[in-house]
């Protein structure tokens, strides 16, 4: 193709985004592909760089202006550190399958690009869509490609989470703090079965999430839990030590310590974890 290139204006309107399976990274989207150009295209001339097509139904035809109703899979890359407050980005890229950037570039058409407003998928509420067009090089053959990206990002909605997880734990928190006022043999069988519910809490909650390289929100967050918990188990332990072994005023310390620290050890990390995921989403 000799002279300046083609200019093929691209708009997608998502009517259903469906089955977003996060332990997958992928999800079923039916949106409406506009494609206008100073060329003849079609369909075949693109292609869905981060999913397949499965279906495409032509809805308006000319040689230079094309309307299609797209089913397709898209997958997506996860960033779930800040789990369970995060915020996901479903995108569609297309690019031309066989013009590089000298022969055809890419354009949004602003018009045609959007959601349907009643679109929602459970658990997630959308909160922008963008769109851009860069290009890129593949190794193969060096040459650059025009690709269009839309972005739809969504959130979390928080709510279910809080009551389904955070309350209860900090439900178990607080009782084992509160029994650091405790001097009897009864807070160890107390603090355990503590311990244990937390430990199937959080199994059960990560179970939503594929295994990952690296630790989210939720897992640091535990960890301050298990760390509570432990040192209340330790302090009931030391205390019935000194106990049994005639040691008052030992025990007394190991008790006096432990309702200053262990409070203040929890309070100030969790503080500290909920100050940090503040700072990453604002």
């Amino acid at each position: 193709m000799s002279g300046p290139p083609a200019v093929i204006t691209v708009g997608v309107y998502v009517g259903d985004f469906k089955q977003f399976n996060i332990q997958e990274g992928t999800c079923e989207v039916d949106f409406y592909l506009h494609l206008k150009s100073d060329i003849p295209i079609t369909i075949n001339d693109i292609e869905l760089m981060n999913g397949d097509i499965i279906t495409a139904d032509l809805t308006h035809n000319t040689p230079n202006d094309k309307y299609y109703r797209v089913h397709a899979t898209v997958s997506t890359d996860l960033t779930l550190q800040n789990y369970p407050f995060d915020y996901e980005t479903i995108r569609i890229e297309i690019e031309p399958k066989d013009l590089y950037e000298n022969e055809a570039i890419l354009a949004i058409d602003a018009i045609k690009t959007g959601i349907d407003p009643s679109e929602k998928i459970d658990g997630w509420s959308f909160v922008n869509i963008s769109s851009e067009v860069d290009n890129q090089i593949f190794p193969g053959d060096g040459e650059a490609y025009s690709r269009a990206v839309f972005n739809f990002t969504m959130k979390r909605e928080a709510l279910s989470t809080v009551l389904k997880f955070f309350l209860p734990i900090f439900l178990i928190v607080l009782v084992s703090l509160f029994s650091l006022l405790m001097k009897v043999t009864s807070r160890l069988s107390l603090n355990s079965s503590m311990f244990l519910a937390a430990v199937l809490i959080h199994w059960r909650v990560v179970s939503e999430i594929p295994n990952l390289s690296y630790g989210v929100f939720l897992d640091i967050f535990m960890v301050i839990t298990y760390a509570t918990l432990i040192m209340v188990l330790i302090s009931g332990i030391l205390q019935i030590h000194f106990t049994d072994s005639g040691k008052g005023a030992q025990a007394d310390l190991v008790h006096r310590i432990s309702i200053l620290f262990i409070p203040a050890f929890c309070l100030l990390n969790y503080l500290w974890l909920f100050y940090t995921l503040r700072t990453l989403t604002s």
